[in-house]
């Protein structure tokens, strides 16, 4: 690459994000955005994720020229549907015993945007998580614990959820919710080398 960004612009308040990004050891920021996720578009799921990674990188790159922004959007699909977040304990016990014993994917959605190329690639990776054969005082408990009520699919797997899990196949940032192996390779396709940028950053 013949000029480097200046900066590396993360377009997410996910702390799972951002603590994988953190394992490159390249400086970057974090810029939230008000774009609005619209869930009920008519796409399948892949295509949603890219939309919606998409939205958030264009927010944010819209206010810099010379940045790489990072946008992601991570969904977890089960028979066609997406999965979102339980709005009662009881709709949590009613999601895990539909998904106990089953194979659920998980994708993610991201896009890299070059602000001073206008350069955009979006990606999509796809993972899945076989939860086991749950009992009823499993789910009980796991919900009694508060863990699943604010996660999608009513249930996480870098918490206590993992307790749940039977298997997993794929990447498992891509679980968390950034591929970074994908992503790297995105970022060779865009002319842009993470051990150059590490290099840049005084990173040995």
């Amino acid at each position: 690459m013949e000029k480097m960004v200046n900066q590396i612009i993360l377009a997410s308040a996910s702390p799972r994000r951002k603590e994988i990004l953190q394992k490159l050891e390249i400086p970057f920021k974090i810029e939230g955005n008000s774009y609005e996720e619209n869930m009920s578009l008519d796409l399948p799921p892949a295509d949603l994720a890219i939309h919606l990674s998409r939205g958030k990188a264009e927010t944010v790159a819209s206010k810099h020229t010379n940045a790489l922004v990072i946008g992601a959007d991570t969904f977890i699909v089960f028979q066609g549907n997406l999965l979102g977040k339980p709005r009662s304990p009881e709709e949590a016990k009613q999601t895990l015993k539909k998904l106990s014993g089953q194979k659920v994917s998980i994708i993610t959605g991201f896009t890299i945007i070059n602000t001073m190329t206008d350069e955009v690639k979006s990606k999509v990776s796809e993972a899945s998580v076989t939860l086991k054969d749950l009992t009823d005082e499993d789910i009980n408990e796991y919900v009694a614990s508060g863990d699943p009520l604010d996660k999608a699919g009513s249930f996480a797997i870098q918490t206590l959820g993992a307790i749940l899990i039977e298997k997993i196949e794929g990447d498992f940032l891509n679980i968390m919710g950034l591929p970074l192996g994908d992503l790297t390779d995105t970022l060779k396709e865009m002319g842009i080398s993470v051990w150059e940028l590490r290099r840049n950053s005084g990173v040995v």
